[in-house]
Parts: structure tokens; C-alpha cells; sequence
């Protein structure tokens, strides 16, 4: 039991003199639970809609009112163009067109029942399911408000013009719902290229990383920089195997894909490739980052755990970016695997094309730059 103790007491010295694995011990894990418990959540706020209004009556506004008012949606534009509302739900600025029929109003006064059409991106899986019940309860709630003016005695402003029919019973919207892109709601379809990028993340982030911590920790890193190989020769030479790797898993994840799950591919997988280049500079400059901060594998480990962790958990793929807490979504935008993961839904569920992936292709760019900048001039400090 002596033994025992003294090496339990000599491990407790360990972790309090090592500030790495100290930090790893208590303070990443108040981090994950701050950070993670307001991603992680299947309810959905402020969801981006795009409202098509053809009728331009007080009933459509007042429609377009209540979705503004409800708290799950956010009316980031309206007009009578649905060329103008698909378009959006394309480039994913939305995800849910409403369309109110030209004859909404006058529907309702005449016949008491009136539609309206719902494009809800279906490519968001279980989300979609998710927008489309509260939509429904909107309209459901509208009507009942709509019911209790047109009882006797009282009229809406439609029939207060004297040209305006009676009413026929208690008002009745009806939805028709198509889901875009994903019409099954086929969870495989959601979920395998998101995973996919996370495969490609952990082979880009956690073997760079841990790849040069060997080196340190063998000692050889110090050969190495004296000999007549540049630091920028021998950062490419560690990570080139690497990235060359992570596109060879990209292709074999692809291929396992649509031959097991049948995930569709709409869209140009040389775009997808081409990406997918650009997104492992960026997890190798990261990972590169991590070796820099590091001294051994195990903590080169650690480090890659928490932030991919936190990288998959605010990109969307798990759950979606519109259920997290509004702050959340807006640091989410830092996400590289966010943007990796909207651009292989894009192309290969929606078809998207290099316009409608511009934006966060351009924000990929950006980052494999400023990281890879900062990697290296920190590598090269501290291999100094």
C-alpha cells in the first residue's frame, strides 16, 4: 500500500507541475461544457426563411407577421420573385421558402379555405422535419385567430368592402410542403458526407500534429533542422504524405458511400475535390499549429481531441447550425469544418456549383493562409 501511495503521490506531482496536462485535466473540459452544451440542442431558433408574398393583402401580411413574431424564424427576405426565394435556399443563405398564392385573401373570405407552399431544404435531414412542424403550427395558429374574426357579428377586412362574398365557415389553411433536395428525408443522405469530412479532419489535423510531436520527442527534430533541407522542405515533405492521404480517404469514403448507403452525387466531384485540397491545407496548418504548442504525441493527442471535438460539434453535423444558440452560430463562422461541411452537402446533395459554394470556398481560402502564416513562423520560432 506504501508503493502504492508514493507512486499515486509522485503521478498527483506530475499533473500539477505539468501546465499542459493540467489545463487538459480542468480547464478544456469546463470549455467543452460551456461551449458544447449550447451547440448540442434539437431545438431551432431564428431560422432563415424567405417569404414570397403574390397576394399583397392584409391576410398575407398578417401571415408574414407571425412568422416574424414566432421566435423560430427570421425573415431574412420577401418578395413576389420565387425564382429570387429558390435561389437562396440554393446557395443555403435560407432554409424555408413560404409561398402565399395570389388569391390567398379572397380564398379565404369566399370559400374559407386557402394554401400556401413550403420549400424546406430537406438536405438538413431531421431539421427540415423539425421547421416544418413549427411552420405548421403557425399556419395552424393563424387560422384559429383568423376563425374567431369571422365568427357572426364580425368580419375581417376583406369583407368590410361592400363587392365582398359571406363567408363560408371557419377559415382552413392548407400546406403543401415540398422538401428539396433530400424529398425522403433519407438520414444516410444527411449524415455520410459530413462524416466524411470529419474523417478527412482527423486525418489532416491529428497525424500532422501528431506526426512532427514524434520527431520532437525522439529528438530528431534538432538533426533535422541543421541539415541543408530548408524548415519550408521539410514542413512539406512531413505534410504532403498527408495530404495526398486525405484526399485517397476522401475518394474511398465516396466510393463506400454510394455503393453502401447510396448517397447521391448531383453535383461535380472534381469542384468536391478541388475543395477538399483547399480544406486539408487548412486542417494541416492547424494540425502544424499543434505540434508547435506540444512536446510529445500524447499531448499532441489531447490537444487534436478537444478542438476537433469542438470542431464537429459547432459545424453542423450533429445538429444543425440554426438550432445553436444565436453567439454560437456567430463563432461557428471561425469553423473551417463548418464551411467544409455546407460545401460537400451543397455539391453533392444539391448539385451546387462554384457560385453557390463561392462564399464559403472563399473563407477556406482565407483561412489556409492566415494558418498556415502563423503555423509556420511559429514552428519556426520555436524549432529555432
Amino acid at each position: 500500500m506504501r508503493r502504492i501511495l508514493f507512486l499515486a503521490r509522485a503521478e498527483v506531482l506530475h499533473v500539477v507541475r505539468d501546465r499542459a496536462t493540467l489545463a487538459q485535466v480542468l480547464v478544456l473540459p469546463i470549455v467543452q461544457l460551456l461551449v458544447l452544451s449550447n451547440a448540442a440542442t434539437f431545438e431551432i431558433l431564428n431560422t432563415p426563411v424567405y417569404i414570397v408574398d403574390f397576394d399583397h393583402t392584409s391576410a398575407s401580411r398578417g401571415l408574414a407577421n407571425r412568422f416574424r413574431a414566432s421566435g423560430h424564424f427570421r425573415v431574412i427576405g420577401q418578395s413576389t420573385s420565387l425564382d429570387l426565394g429558390n435561389d437562396a435556399l440554393l446557395k443555403g443563405d435560407v432554409t424555408m421558402v413560404l409561398a402565399i398564392p395570389t388569391d390567398f385573401e379572397a380564398s379565404l373570405v369566399r370559400t374559407g379555405g386557402a394554401k400556401v407552399q413550403l420549400n424546406v431544404n430537406a438536405e438538413k435531414g431531421s431539421a427540415a422535419g423539425i421547421v416544418q412542424s413549427y411552420a405548421s403550427r403557425i399556419l395552424r395558429a393563424y387560422a384559429t385567430e383568423l376563425s374567431a374574426e369571422m365568427r357572426p357579428g364580425r368580419r375581417t377586412v376583406a369583407a368590410d368592402s361592400a363587392e365582398a362574398p359571406p363567408m363560408r365557415g371557419a377559415p382552413d389553411i392548407q400546406v403543401t410542403v415540398r422538401g428539396w433536395y433530400n424529398p425522403t428525408l433519407n438520414y444516410q443522405h444527411y449524415m455520410v458526407p459530413g462524416i466524411l469530412v470529419g474523417l478527412v479532419t482527423m486525418i489532416g489535423t491529428l497525424l500532422s500534429a501528431q506526426n512532427i510531436a514524434r520527431e520532437k520527442e525522439l529528438g530528431t527534430i534538432e538533426q533535422l533542422n541543421v541539415t541543408p533541407m530548408t524548415r519550408g522542405q521539410f514542413i512539406t515533405a512531413k505534410l504532403l504524405p498527408l495530404w495526398a492521404l486525405g484526399l485517397l480517404d476522401l475518394a474511398i469514403g465516396l466510393t463506400a458511400g454510394r455503393l453502401v448507403f447510396g448517397i447521391p452525387m448531383q453535383g461535380s466531384l472534381v469542384l468536391l475535390f478541388a475543395a477538399a485540397a483547399l480544406y486539408l491545407v487548412v486542417a494541416l496548418a492547424i494540425g502544424l499549429w499543434i505540434s508547435t504548442l506540444v512536446e510529445t504525441q500524447q499531448q499532441a493527442m489531447f490537444v487534436t481531441f478537444f478542438i476537433v471535438n469542438v470542431y464537429l460539434l459547432m459545424s453542423g453535423l450533429f445538429t444543425p447550425i440554426d438550432s445553436m444558440a444565436p453567439w454560437v452560430q456567430t463563432v461557428s463562422l471561425i469553423n473551417p469544418v463548418r464551411h467544409f461541411v455546407a460545401i460537400a452537402r451543397a455539391v453533392l446533395i444539391k448539385g451546387a456549383g462554384l457560385a453557390e459554394i463561392a462564399q464559403p470556398l472563399s473563407i477556406l481560402a482565407a483561412y489556409a493562409v492566415v494558418m498556415l502564416t502563423v503555423a509556420v513562423r511559429q514552428y519556426s520560432k520555436r524549432a529555432a
